[in-house]
């Protein structure tokens, strides 16, 4: 993984052109004071990301090899796009201000944000202006006009969590509007504690050596492990990608039968060479309803598991068999709704009760409206299929994430950096007067609040009533990638007074920020991580791989001044400096797993690089529960699985009901509402390039998978030669909600009628008109901003049709990357 020096070269051109230090001149104008660094000069050195860990060559302090860990036997190739990240045009190089805001402050014309004009100013000027708007918004309304809980992918490394020194400072000056959920997984993680006890995504699943030994089936649906296992939460190890080449060759050995459901063939069907059971989008729930009635009228449930360990089956039956509503969910009723034929659907029922089966969902189809129901349904077939609890059987909901399955080492990681100020110590301003409004809102509807203040939704059995958000404060996060429908939040961000983003590259929430602060990347700053956030295989330093460019800082440097300036500096450090902090961290880790692993001081650590707490137990998920209920009981009000829930019924929810259940989307394909018009499913799946829309911005990695400069739109042959379009053009994607400019990628692994532009495009429209064309390629842009139900709230974002056709007329230059234009006043 050898940089090409050209491009280094190439780099330094571009920036002492434009009347900037090249990067090689500003590292050697940079001294370093780091104690850390004392112990390591240029060479080799070891740090960690979401994409693996690695080591990198630093010569003369630049970046110039960058080498996967020895440890990790799958590096993905996203480690060839860290160094065009470090050294990306589109860097945050100063603290910049909007030019209007800059002259009027909150009452400049919010029409013209996102027009990307800003004014380059001192750190100490846009520390000022944070702070005069944090004190207006406090003293002119309350804590209700201020959000700062928009949080994400933040970047590995348990000391610089961005989430945590933001919230924390912030914290210190007032209290603020929080949510709660996340996009990725909102509708799972409120259903299934009513039907399994807890969230399930984020839980550690049966090990992989389990499965791999005693599964007879295993049943992919909607999930595409290879593609998503290259990322993790903490520094990956790839140990689940290990696993799944073993799956391989027993698959080839004919040990274990594996199907994929879904759309399209995933890159892990193709990778596995398994059979791919094409199912519309949105249509799963009434396939396994359909699967279900099969195995009720034939009677191949697990009768003696659904008595002991379930509650509520007596109510679904009734309605699969349509005693209830008058229509049975046969496989007959299913077939023109999923696409999926009644033969196949009878072969299905038949196959998944025939052994040992091992279901294995993703999280994508629950994120669409009612997407409660396939998850729900889901655990409802397991049930019927009696494995829960068995090596090799039972149901997960997570394990194309963070190498989930791999078995725990049993060590602990390093604590993180405190999130909350200590609790004696109150805000500046101590207003806890919330005028009524929610102090905390699903994640996924604070547009809403912006649009309708005021507003009394249902969430999860109770109300919420939406702030009238003022000012918005955002770190280490990209709500312009990752909420739905564009044209709708830049109407949204309008009605606002204040937006302020820390980041490291101007990425479109920036843009449409009124203060900038310039971050740096994880690699420009020391961290230490847990290597493996559920394998827990061992503890990971983070060392600093180049100083911070330009004038960017460390989140930590960041939000230590600002506490310095409101009079909290003491109360935000706790009196120790970063490398205190780093040993802070290290050492209690370290007291953590005496008796278990007998861990160096920090300064051996350090020079080191790692700790290995090596290989885990196999471990069986609810296998506890199966053995003794009622000694183990779930975290269900009855402690059992609950196929019919009396507490959600009593919510009397017309879109969410006391059992899974089909209901109709508000849009949908092959022959849905709205197909007449938009007749292709658009699905913006995660991306098999980037974490989100991280990496967007490094330039020679993304011209390894853009087409034309744009990002790709995977479409079906069929769907492609009925508009004339060819591999290789420029299309228009669009519907009521937007158009933007994507490449076509002609494929026959997807259905017809079904398309896919990968979340984390960075949404680069042509100006700041509402209505104005997506340059690169944001899915985001034509997707439905409505919640799943009122249960959880959350996104829809696979709720979405569209039509495509080639693009006509002169072609807008994409906007998406490099700086702002810098205006002078």
């Amino acid at each position: 993984m050898t940089l090409k020096r050209r491009r280094f070269l190439q780099g330094a051109l571009a920036a002492s052109t434009s009347g900037l230090l090249p990067f090689s001149a500003l590292a050697k104008e940079q001294k370093n004071q780091d104690p850390a660094d004392s112990l390591l000069d240029d060479g080799w050195r070891v740090t960690g990301s979401h994409f693996g860990a690695f080591r990198a060559y630093r010569k003369n302090g630049i970046v110039t090899d960058i080498r996967p860990f020895e440890m990790d036997q799958n590096p993905t190739d996203m480690l060839n796009g860290i160094a065009g990240s470090i050294y990306s045009p589109s860097r945050i190089r100063y603290p910049m201000v909007r030019e209007a805001f800059l002259k009027y402050g909150h009452k400049a014309e919010r029409k013209t944000l996102g027009d990307n004009r800003y004014v380059r100013v001192t750190w100490q000027q846009a520390y000022n202006l944070l702070i005069r708007e944090l004190n207006r918004i406090q003293t002119d309304y309350g804590p209700w006009a201020l959000y700062a809980g928009q949080t994400g992918w933040r970047a590995t490394g348990q000391f610089h969590s961005s989430t945590n020194h933001m919230q924390r400072a912030i914290a210190l000056h007032g209290n603020f509007i929080r949510k709660i959920g996340d996009y990725s997984t909102g509708a799972a993680q409120v259903i299934l504690p009513y039907v399994l006890g807890s969230t399930e995504v984020y839980s550690q699943g049966t090990s992989w050596p389990l499965i791999l030994d005693n599964s007879d089936l295993i049943v992919i649906w909607a999930n595409d492990l290879l593609k998503n296992l290259q990322v993790g939460w903490n520094c990956e190890t790839h140990s689940g990608i290990g696993y799944l080449k073993q799956l391989k060759e027993r698959i080839k050995d004919k040990k274990i039968r594996v199907i994929s459901i879904d759309p399209t063939v995933s890159k892990t069907a193709d990778f596995l060479g398994i059979e791919t059971v094409y199912v519309n989008p949105q249509t799963d729930v009434p396939l396994m309803l359909a699967i279900a009635h099969e195995m009720i009228i034939n009677k191949r449930y697990d009768a003696e598991f659904i008595r002991g360990y379930t509650l509520g089956f007596k109510e679904f039956k009734a309605y699969v068999k349509g005693e209830t509503d008058g229509t049975p969910k046969s496989p007959a009723w299913a077939e023109p709704i999923c696409g999926v034929s009644v033969s196949k659907i009878k072969e299905l029922a038949g196959i998944m009760t025939a052994g040992r089966v091992q279901i294995l969902m993703g999280w994508c189809i629950q994120r669409q409206q009612h997407g409660e129901q396939p998850y729900w349904m889901a655990a409802v077939l397991a049930s019927m299929i009696g494995q829960i609890g068995l090596p090799g059987g039972g149901i997960s909901y997570g394990h194309h994430y963070s190498s989930i399955g791999t078995p725990s080492s049993g060590g602990s990681g390093p604590n993180s950096f405190p999130l909350n100020p200590p609790e004696d110590v109150p805000p500046i301003f101590d207003n806890d007067d919330y005028n009524g409004y929610s102090r905390v809102i699903p994640v996924a509807r604070w547009i809403d609040a912006i649009h309708e203040p005021g507003k009394v939704i249902q969430y999860n059995g109770s109300e919420v009533t939406l702030p009238d958000i003022k000012m918005i404060v955002i770190s280490g996060n990209n709500p312009w990638h990752h909420h739905q429908d564009k044209n709708r939040m830049k109407s949204a961000f309008r009605k606002l007074e204040c937006v302020v983003t820390v980041d490291y590259a101007w990425n479109a929430t920036c843009r449409f920020s009124d203060i900038v602060f310039p971050a740096c990347t994880q690699f420009e700053r020391h961290d230490l991580d847990l290597y493996g956030s559920y394998a827990q295989r061992g503890v990971l330093a983070m060392q600093k791989l180049v100083e911070p460019l330009f004038e960017s800082r460390s989140d930590w440097n960041i939000w230590r001044e600002f506490s310095s300036r409101i009079g909290r500096h003491q109360e935000y450090t706790m009196g120790r400096d970063e490398f205190t902090w780093l040993n802070f961290l290290y050492d209690g880790c370290r007291s953590k797993n005496k008796g278990k692993f007998d861990m160096p001081d920090f300064k051996t650590f350090w020079q080191e690089g790692y700790y290995d707490f090596g290989a885990g137990i196999p471990w069986v998920r609810h296998a506890e529960f199966r053995d003794d209920p009622e000694i183990h009981p779930l975290g269900t009000p009855s402690g059992l699985i609950e196929i019919y829930s009396r507490k959600i019924a009593r919510y009397n929810y017309d879109n969410c009901k006391g059992h899974p259940s089909w209901m109709e989307k508000a849009e949908r394909s092959h022959g849905g509402p709205g197909s007449d018009r938009f007749p292709i499913a658009l699905q913006s799946c995660h991306p098999d390039k980037r974490l989100h829309s991280q990496l967007c911005d490094s330039t020679d990695f993304r011209e390894t998978y853009s087409v034309q400069g744009r990002e790709p739109v995977y479409m079906n042959k069929q769907d492609a030669k009925k508009r004339g379009i060819k591999d290789g053009d420029l299309v228009r994607v669009f519907n009521d909600r937007g158009e933007l400019i994507a490449g076509a990628v002609i494929t026959e692994r997807y259905a017809p009628g079904v398309a896919r532009i990968q979340e984390g495009a960075w949404y680069a429209p042509v100006n700041a008109e509402i209505g104005s064309v997506d340059t690169y390629g944001d899915p985001n842009t034509v997707t439905l901003d409505i919640g799943t139900s009122e249960l959880a709230q959350s996104c829809s974002a696979f709720t979405c049709i569209v039509e495509i056709e080639k693009w006509k007329g002169a072609m807008p230059k994409v906007t998406a990357f490099g700086g702002p234009k810098v205006v002078e006043v």
